[in-house]
């Protein structure tokens, strides 16, 4: 059995995590490499997670109690627990299927005189068109943040240069693991500053803790093994247990305990220095070698809504999302032939303030609720990547209009026909596909 996902680090790089010991006092000097290199402007601040630094980004900006963020509809839970817990209000804006970008007329619906800041993300390794985002922010006098947590692309793209903030990550299952880590660059001096003090006054992450990480998934790199996960998923069968649930919670980044006290953390030295060894090491064949991967497993269905997202260029496919309209039997069937497949994941669709529920964004609940994340890594076979992709073609040819064909305008608005709706509005698969330009 192929594994959904690998851990994206070699066994050298957790041997140097075990094994490297620096001192407390090299922290600050890590950290300002690192920072360096990411930025020679002096833009960058590297801290625990992304979400720790949205948590330093939050109480350094000062906004009015029950400012209102916009959210791109999908997006990681822990940053609505984030924006919950400042005392701030997550806006869901509605995205396309084709981009996963924010809807320009969904941003408008949005907006409203609370409104303060924009995050914007980057999904399964797509990079949206930032541009109708930032006019948009520009013009109502907007904080854009750019989460690019599952965009990273080598040293190539550190952000985009007209964002206020752009965040990074390097946690465990992105790409370039240093099983922790995210990367701020922050383009107003005065907020950098203001971030960085916040972030010395936090404890810094125990060497032990991440000794404990580095040791765990140095355990999940060996079980994703084709013998080990095989004999993984025949031991959960044997004892009734789900491996969905096993799988999908051994790689949570803050599964127990407090979560604001394990993100309000520095970084320790130690998973400084593996990240430093990730950066400046970067492995550009691996990443091509996934890409061109993914554009077989696509086979000439790339920016249609089967694969939700793949209409960006640049892409880099952190992960493969492939819509169907029936996920269970997908999975089945793709478990048969030997590969792993799997719809949980750590995305959440947000929900709209119970004051404005016409902001529901339906076009995105539609795209998550089909999603059947496909394995997609560098280490598969050629045999195996053919053979799925024989597969996917299989069911492509099947389902060319997987969203229901009645999910065509969001808000409860009234239905607008395909003849006479605008181009940025959401229309059935079969009509848009082919239409929408790459961003």
């Amino acid at each position: 059995m192929w594994s959904r996902k690998r851990i994206d680090v070699g066994w050298a790089d957790l041997i140097f995590a075990a094994t490297r010991s620096p001192s407390s006092d090299d922290r600050a000097l890590l950290a300002a490499e690192i920072e360096q290199r990411w930025s020679p402007a002096g833009q960058a601040v590297v801290c625990l997670s992304v979400r720790s630094a949205f948590d330093l980004l939050l109480s350094s900006l000062d906004l009015p109690a029950g400012s209102e963020i916009l959210v791109s509809a999908v997006t990681i839970g822990g940053m609505l627990r984030i924006i919950a817990e400042h005392g701030h209000v997550a806006v869901p804006v509605d995205l396309d299927a084709h981009h996963l970008a924010p809807r320009p007329d969904a941003l408008a619906r949005a907006l409203s005189p609370r409104t303060k800041v924009v995050l914007v993300a980057h999904l399964f390794g797509g990079r949206i068109d930032l541009r109708p985002v930032v006019e948009f922010a520009r013009r109502n006098d907007l904080i854009l943040i750019e989460d690019a947590a599952q965009a990273y692309a080598g040293p190539t793209y550190t952000g985009h240069p007209t964002a206020d903030v752009s965040l990074f990550s390097f946690g465990p299952i992105k790409t370039a693991t240093a099983l922790g880590g995210a990367i701020a660059c922050v383009r107003d001096p005065q907020l950098l500053m203001r971030m960085r003090r916040k972030q010395v006054d936090w404890p810094p992450q125990k060497r032990s803790a991440y000794l404990a990480r580095v040791l765990k998934y140095a355990a999940l790199k060996a079980s994703s093994s084709r013998p080990a996960y095989t004999a993984l998923l025949s031991a959960c069968r044997a004892v009734g247990s789900n491996h969905d649930r096993l799988v999908n919670g051994s790689v949570r980044g803050f599964a127990d305990g407090d979560f604001f006290v394990q993100i309000r953390r520095q970084p320790s030295a130690a998973l400084l220095s593996l990240l430093k060894r990730r950066l400046t090491g970067f492995d550009e064949r691996r990443l091509s070698q996934r890409v061109r991967q993914a554009e077989l497993l696509m086979a000439g269905w790339r920016g249609s809504s089967l694969f939700p997202g793949s209409a960006n260029e640049p892409h880099v496919h952190w992960m493969l999302p492939l819509h169907t309209a029936s996920p269970s039997r997908l999975i089945a069937r793709l478990a048969a032939a030997g590969f792993d497949a799997t719809q949980g994941h750590s995305l959440t669709v947000v929900q709209p303030p119970r004051a404005r529920p016409e902001l529901d964004p339906i076009v995105a609940r539609a795209v998550m609720a089909g999603i059947v994340f496909v394995p997609c890594y560098s280490g598969m076979s050629a045999p195996a990547v053919e053979r799925l992709a024989r597969i996917l073609v299989d069911i492509a040819g099947q389902e060319s209009d997987p969203l229901p064909s009645e999910v065509i305008v969001a808000h409860g608005e009234a239905a607008a026909s395909p003849e006479t709706a605008p181009d940025n509005m959401y229309m059935p698969v079969a009509r848009q596909a082919g239409r929408c330009e790459a961003g």
